[in-house]
């Protein structure tokens, strides 16, 4: 069975919920991604900030990234535990039509899940069949 585990990218690196969406962007920047866990002063994962969420929910808005808290942006969670199967991995980011999926191990972050790491899985790892792929990238992108 391929776990969560198996295709996530480890060692997520966490935006602090007190930084602002300046230091976010700039961590999206230095690490080449569109997303960060948002992790407390607990360690514990809070939410998600992408790069859209800067850029259509504050700067589009008129708000200021070097003022707007990271922790503004925390809200409901959707994750995986490290041990589930790739089948709730899919079944989850259909479900909230997620591209992101942070996975979490003993209450803490350890990895996020992109569809690039599913689309390895797929070819590296054959974790994936052609008609899951399929079906992934249909709900995702579906338009309706």
């Amino acid at each position: 069975m391929t776990t969560a585990r198996d295709i996530m990218h480890a060692g997520a690196q966490c935006v602090g919920e007190n930084q602002t969406l300046l230091d976010a962007a700039r961590m999206m920047r230095d690490q080449e991604v569109g997303s960060l866990p948002i992790c407390g002063e607990d360690d514990r994962l809070k939410g998600v900030v992408t790069d859209r969420d800067i850029v259509v929910h504050c700067l589009a808005e008129g708000g200021d990234p070097s003022r707007v808290k990271a922790k503004e942006f925390a809200s409901h969670i959707h994750a995986v535990s490290a041990d589930d199967d790739i089948g709730t991995v899919l079944r989850k980011m259909q479900e909230h039509k997620i591209r992101r999926l942070p996975v979490i191990d003993n209450g803490r972050l350890c990895g996020m899940i992109s569809e690039a790491d599913l689309a390895v899985a797929h070819a590296r790892k054959n974790a994936l069949s052609d008609k899951e792929l399929a079906s992934f990238v249909d709900q995702i992108y579906a338009t309706t």
